[in-house]
């Protein structure tokens, strides 16, 4: 990923904060020279600098026989920003961009298709997204028809050996354009645009502005 320095992050608790607020990612592997992409809920940990990342596919999907070299792709907030925001907007430097916040995370996949392992995931995974639905279905390890259903998936664990962090955020603007432009973002409303506009008041502050 093309990451000036601006823009970089090290601080892994951004990890942390990208998968609390949208757990579903895209996984890309490449097999015969080409990349194939799959998007799926899944289960984030981190001790430290370790972090693993475990779901699982369809049996069907190819990429279930893709263990091996991945990249996992941790999606944010993004939104347009308009040059019409800034209070320099006459100056030719000042265009139309777009500011989000993205992890890509670099390492290997391991399969499993162990049904003891697969029962832990699909019980954890319902009972994380139970929750944020409010509901309360639970995989039931001594239904037989529940355990049937592990037939058909294939689990992974992921452990990356090297994360990016790109929060591109107008840093590299001068402190009016960015607060006038994070001010427009918020009276435009909606949950990425106002997502956006406190990252960029964030790393405002950050500058001590």
């Amino acid at each position: 990923m093309y990451t000036p320095r601006t823009f970089a992050e090290t601080d892994l608790a951004e990890l942390d904060r990208l998968i609390a607020r949208d757990a579903f990612v895209t996984l890309v592997t490449v097999a015969d020279g080409l990349p194939f992409a799959s998007h799926l809920p899944v289960l984030y940990a981190r001790d430290g600098e370790r972090v693993s990342i475990e779901g699982h596919w369809a049996k069907p999907n190819p990429q279930a026989r893709h263990a091996g070299p991945a990249m996992l792709i941790v999606h944010g907030p993004h939104a347009y920003v308009s040059p019409g925001w800034y209070p320099d907007k006459e100056e030719a430097a000042r265009v139309p961009t777009w500011n989000y916040a993205v992890a890509h995370l670099h390492g290997t996949l391991e399969t499993t298709e162990d049904t003891v392992v697969l029962a832990s995931l699909v019980d954890r995974l319902s009972q994380l997204n139970e929750a944020h639905v409010g509901n309360d279905w639970r995989f039931e390890h001594d239904r037989d028809d529940h355990v049937r259903q592990l037939r058909g998936i294939v689990g992974f664990r992921f452990v990356p050996e090297r994360i990016e962090l790109k929060f591109k955020l107008s840093q590299n603007h001068p402190a009016a354009n960015v607060k006038s432009a994070a001010d427009a973002l918020r009276r435009l409303g909606g949950e990425d645009n106002i997502e956006i506009a406190d990252l960029m008041r964030d790393r405002l502050a950050r500058r001590g502005t």
